[in-house]
């Protein structure tokens, strides 16, 4: 007996299924079948890679969907509520019509029926119901329904509804059974109903995971959808345990009463046949002006570039623009430039930043005379194969940086110029990864957190890791896997439920462009926000041939762009794409490790790279792009050592000098890989190209096979080899081994070489213009007060001095005010940019604002203004300008609004005020005097800056303090927070650090066994972190654990993924008990012991913990006093010493706290 299981949900069921596709697959053939479908709810996210895993199995493969049917209309809105809500219903593709009209049914479902989940109702199914089988579900199937409720006679009519919308013979009743009672009522209701109505049956298995031993993990899955844990009495679960993939045998065993049922499995798989198409391109037509072809609106635009280019060019140029654009021609890909110009023209005329380029684009000369990158090809040695190779037809891939804020407006254009249907925003899934996967299944089992913790940090950070994996590296996390019963429980749940996806989300940057409307090609679904998506990730709509653009935001062209504004100020003629990128004063201070702030290269490891390679030119910059990642790192000392000492360099033999020589000897770039089997043994580009590619992706087999080639040569293929060409066979091998070592790692040159441009440009306007530069920089993280006081540190460390807020003089940004850094109005909390808009306007229009009355009255014609923004305004001294303390505007201002308002109604109504009757030079008089209350206390004020700004402007607490605490500090609050890059902190998980601050928030907590700890944010002069106080130390340092006391903790890094690392604390010391040591000098031993006892005296009447150390000169001896001579230093005593000794021989020593605590 043959059977087919049609009813089957794969991974793509989120958090609902875990089947994952190559296991089902796999199982499938192995139980012996030829035929299986997919049919995820509602939604169509794994069909292509269940197609090809299907293909590749031999097994045939069902594309289909259990779609969620409206009752009424898809359009309605809560019309029954609960279960009613919707109904399953089974659609399966029998034919590539079919498969088409699917997934429009799907995507409606989530274009306009979305409620709770994507809907659609009979009249998209009646649309769309050509090829298409359906079968009537589970017991929320319609049909099955109504026979639980006993409605037997609406059941039969919804049955017969069905049919008449799929036809006579498509349509199909659905038999399941998994122990559960109702369903052996409604399997008997269904036989009945196929006798009377003569619809045929189909039995079904409604599978949700792979092997019946699934069924624990697959528990465990449906908790952490519905954010349960096991124990919880009443949650959703499969009971049973019946929901795998059931051999035939099983399901005759399962339906002996109906094996007619288990036949029509086998009949509709064979009726379904659907072919998808891969690889071929499906490109949009770019509309050229009249009488043009797009081949020759092309050539014309690439050759008027060239000219606007390179001045003159010559014929070597013009050949190799040819040599591409023929290529391009020849592959399809005219159109596709066009498009790519089109955009970026766009962005370019309508003054949005543009990046130089991204990835291996930047090879390409057409690429360059379009404008579409901005780095010589040629003056670089960039290869055009790099990018497109004529030898491999494969989509190109140009990725733009457009700036940050600005970026959307791009892509508003593409949609307006190509139609809303045919540009689509691309879905990807977070999956269920190897550290989350076990906090996830702990958190379900009800584990202790800190175990779970524990367990998940033995999983190494590295891209790729597999919980396998990491059992193989991490011999600690094997030993407790081996050892301990509960943890091998949880690590083997976690293993079955590990690469699932978790959720769907919108890729940051992709959009689709297709020549119909995208459902045509793909499904559609809705992101978090409501915007649209296609329902298929980036690769598979590439191996579909839809074309796929990145649009990416990068925040540092919005820095250039603004930095760049502000300059024009000063230097009206600057013009940042026409610098000089052979400054040596703008290297050497790339030189000098001051980066912060400069593209690529502001990182720690980077500063200090930079600070020993000295870069000369930006070949070097390009080079430590590429080199500064884990792998090629290995190399950096050969690099810097073959730069700093040419006669160190040796080439294997001359062919590779001309390659090797901008790199002093090291293969860097990929380019250079393919360069050196070009020249060596006489490759072609394109397939120097495919050997490149089999290196990087270490295919063993086919490096195997070019080794001979290279070596050797291929006659055949016109590829002479390296003997040929005067290389003897041991060198050749030599060189073949070396390049394989370092083509895992080398980076795309054309990539590293736009980035550089971006790194230097940030570099050039930080040297001449860093207080334009500092002020775009701040602007650029205005939302993130903790970025923001960083730069703020660094500005001080520059000499660049930091105004407050001002409502006469600053902008929304920061701005440059007399060669300092105004702060910019958007940073203070409560006040929107309307509000900004209107004072600047205002200002420009009538001229500053006098007064508090003034700037009130002028301000509040306009409605935007309330008393929180004024009360804030104040907070942030925005308003210090208008002549009065914040004290003074904070007691008076409610008074002014009032009044102002009270003016507001007699003027509408008409009335004189006693105000309009007065002479101009007596109105002063009527003005509200600001009374007589002096201003806030230091302590107040920079409180208040605070609240409004997340920031201290006009000065720091600590400031007093800062020696001290650099002194005795190993990491910065900066140094918890996660990279924006990495997502990693830069304090490692378990470190022992020491940090220094002021406690500005204090929770206590009672633990289970009723002691106290406490939860603290200790902030210092970059931001805060939280410090976890246990018990143990709680007791021990309860006395300096109040708010606004000034501490050091010393403690241990707990890492937190994606969030701020925290510190647990093991030690605390106030800043004034930080350890000093009083020096005292006398010529020789001789004097001292003659002096000793004065010296007792002096120190006799005070006490503390201040060691008290003697030097002899002569002797060069130290002698420290013991303990009991200890003393507190104060200015009295050290008053009465100097007096005596002299002030140059005594002097008061701070230890760093690291020897203290």
């Amino acid at each position: 007996m043959n059977f087919a299981h049609l009813h089957v949900h794969t991974e793509y069921s989120l958090l609902d299924g875990s089947n994952k596709i190559k296991e089902y697959v796999g199982r499938v053939k192995e139980l012996g079948m030829n035929s299986a479908a997919i049919t995820d709810h509602g939604v169509m996210y794994g069909v292509i890679d269940f197609y090809r895993a299907a293909k590749a199995a031999g097994i045939k493969p069902i594309l289909g969907c259990e779609v969620y049917v409206a009752p009424n209309s898809r359009f309605d809105r809560e019309l029954a509520g609960g279960e009613d809500r919707y109904y399953h219903l089974v659609l399966l593709a029998e034919n590539n019509t079919g498969y088409a009209n699917l997934m429009k049914i799907v995507s409606k479902g989530f274009v306009e029926g979305y409620y709770y989940k994507p809907r659609v109702d009979k009249e998209v199914l009646r649309t769309y119901s050509e090829g298409i089988i359906a079968l009537s579900a589970c017991l929320a199937g319609e049909v099955q329904r109504y026979i639980s409720k006993g409605l037997y006679d609406e059941a039969k009519n919804k049955a017969l509804e069905y049919e008449e919308i799929f036809g006579k013979g498509n349509y199909f009743l659905e038999l399941q059974d998994h122990g559960i009672p109702e369903q052996a009522f409604v399997n008997q209701k269904l036989m009945q109903m196929s006798e009377e109505l003569g619809i045929e049956l189909v039995a079904t298995n409604d599978v949700h995971y792979t092997y019946a031993e699934d069924e624990k993990p697959h528990d465990i899955l449906l908790c952490i959808q519905t954010g349960k844990k096991l124990a919880d009495e009443n949650r959703m679960r499969y009971e049973g345990g019946q929901y795998y993939v059931k051999s035939p045998e099983q399901m005759a065993a399962l339906f002996p009463y109906a094996l007619q049922a288990l036949e029509n499995t086998q009949k509709i798989a064979d009726r379904c046949n659907v072919e998808i198409e891969f690889g071929v391109t499906k490109l949009p037509k770019y509309e050229v002006p009249d009488g043009m072809t797009s081949w020759e609106y092309l050539n014309k635009l690439c050759f008027e570039g060239l000219e606007r280019r390179y001045g003159n060019p010559g014929e070597e140029l013009k050949e190799r623009l040819t040599y591409e654009l023929d290529t391009i021609h020849n592959m399809g890909y005219v159109d596709y430039f066009l498009i790519v110009w089109d955009f970026i023209n766009y962005a370019k005329t309508h003054g949005i930043a543009v990046g130089p380029g991204r990835g291996s684009a930047a090879g390409s000369i057409v690429s360059y005379c379009l404008e579409i990158t901005d780095i010589d090809p040629i003056r670089y040695q960039l290869l055009f194969e790099r990018f497109l190779n004529p030898e491999r037809v494969t989509m190109p891939d140009i990725d733009v940086d457009f700036c940050y804020e600005r970026r959307q407006e791009v892509i508003d254009y593409v949609v307006r110029k190509y139609g809303k249907d045919r540009v689509v925003q691309i879905v990807t899934f977070g999956t269920l990864a190897a550290r989350g996967v076990i906090r996830d299944v702990g958190r379900v089992m009800d584990l202790p957190y800190a175990f779970v913790d524990s367990i998940a940090k033995m999983i190494p950070q590295e891209l790729n890791i597999t919980i396998d994996k990491a059992l193989k590296m991490n011999p600690e996390l094997r030993k407790s896997y081996e050892s301990d019963g509960q943890v091998k429980y949880l690590i083997d749940m976690s293993r079955r439920l590990e690469g699932l996806p978790r959720h769907s989300s919108m890729h940051a940057a992709g959009v689709v462009i297709s020549q119909k409307s995208v459902d045509e090609y793909v499904p559609l679904s809705r992101a978090s926000d409501g915007s649209i998506t296609t329902q298929f990730t980036m690769t598979t709509l590439e191996e579909l041939g839809l074309l796929k653009m990145d649009f990416l935001g990068l925040r540092t062209l919005t820095v250039i762009q603004n930095a760049v504004k502000m300059a024009k100020k000063r230097m009206p003629d600057l013009d940042i794409d026409k610098i000089d990128y052979n400054d040596q004063d703008v290297l050497d201070y790339i030189g000098t490790g001051k980066t912060d702030g400069i593209f690529q290269i502001e990182s720690a490891g980077m500063k200090s790279f930079m600070k020993e390679l000295k870069p000369h030119s930006l070949e070097d910059i390009i080079a430590g792009i590429s080199l500064y990642r884990p792998g090629p790192m290995d190399f950096i000392p050969q690099y810097i050592k073959g730069k700093n000492d040419a006669n160190s360099i040796t080439y294997d033999c001359p062919q590779l000098e001309p390659i090797l020589a901008p790199t002093y000897g090291c293969i860097v770039y990929q380019e250079q890989v393919m360069q050196i089997v070009r020249d060596l043994a006489g490759y072609t580009l394109g397939r120097s190209d495919l050997l490149r590619r089999a290196m990087s992706k270490k295919k063993a087999d086919v490096m195997q096979k070019e080794r001979q080639i290279f070596v050797y040569g291929d006659e055949e293929n016109g590829v002479p080899g390296c003997i040929k060409n005067g290389i003897d066979e041991k060198t050749a091998n030599k060189i073949y081994d070396e390049m394989i070592d370092f083509a895992k790692y080398a980076f795309n040159k054309s990539h590293a070489a736009a980035y550089a441009v971006v790194a230097y440009q940030t570099a050039f306007l930080k040297y001449y213009y860093p207080v334009e530069f500092m002020a775009a920089l701040m602007t650029s993280v205005i939302e993130n007060p903790p970025k923001v006081a960083e730069y703020i540190y660094a500005c001080r460390h520059m000499d660049i001095k930091i105004l407050p807020p001002d409502i006469n003089r600053g902008v929304a940004d920061f701005s440059v005010d007399e060669g300092c850094i105004r702060y910019g109005l958007m940073a203070i909390k409560g006040v929107g940019r309307p509000v900004i808009d209107v004072i600047v306007k205002d200002r420009e229009e009538f001229g500053p604002f006098k007064n508090l009355e003034d700037f009130i009255t002028r301000i509040s014609m306009k409605d935007t203004m309330n008393k929180r923004v004024i009360e804030s305004f104040i907070k942030a001294g925005a308003l210090d300008c208008l002549g009065g303390t914040r004290k003074q505007f904070m007691s008076i201002y409610i008074r002014i609004v009032e009044h102002v308002s009270q003016e507001k109604k007699y003027a509408m109504t008409g009335q004189m005020t006693l105000f309009d009757l007065v002479e101009d030079d007596q109105k002063s008089d009527f003005e509200i005097k600001l009374p007589d209350v002096g201003e806030y206390a230091k302590e107040t004020s920079l409180a208040f800056e605070k609240e409004v700004l997340g920031i201290y402007i006009s000065g720091h607490p600590l400031e007093a303090y800062e020696e001290t605490w650099k002194r005795n500090i190993s990491a910065t609050t900066a140094d918890f927070q996660p990279d924006e890059e990495t997502g990693r902190a830069k304090v490692r998980d378990g470190a022992k650090e020491i940090v220094g601050g002021m406690i500005t928030e204090k929770t206590v907590k009672a633990t289970k066994t009723n002691q106290m700890m406490a939860f603290l944010t200790v902030e210092d002069l970059l931001g805060t972190v939280e410090i976890v106080v246990f018990p143990r130390d709680y007791e021990k340092n309860r006395e300096y654990l109040e708010v606004d006391q000034k501490v050091f903790v010393k403690g241990r890094v707990s890492e937190e993924e994606e969030k701020a690392s925290k510190l647990i604390c093991e030690k605390i010391v106030p800043f004034e008990r930080t350890k000093k040591e009083l020096w005292i000098q006398f010529p020789d031993k001789a004097a001292y012991m003659e002096q000793e006892p004065i010296v007792f005296g002096y120190l006799a009447d005070s006490e503390g913990d201040d060691e008290v150390v003697i030097y002899c000169q002569q002797e060069r001896a130290v002698k420290r006093l013991p303990r009991n001579r200890n003393i507190k230093i104060d200015p009295q005593i050290l008053g009465r010493l100097m007096n005596h000794f002299g002030e140059k021989r005594v002097k008061v020593v701070e230890k760093t706290i690291e020897n203290k605590i």
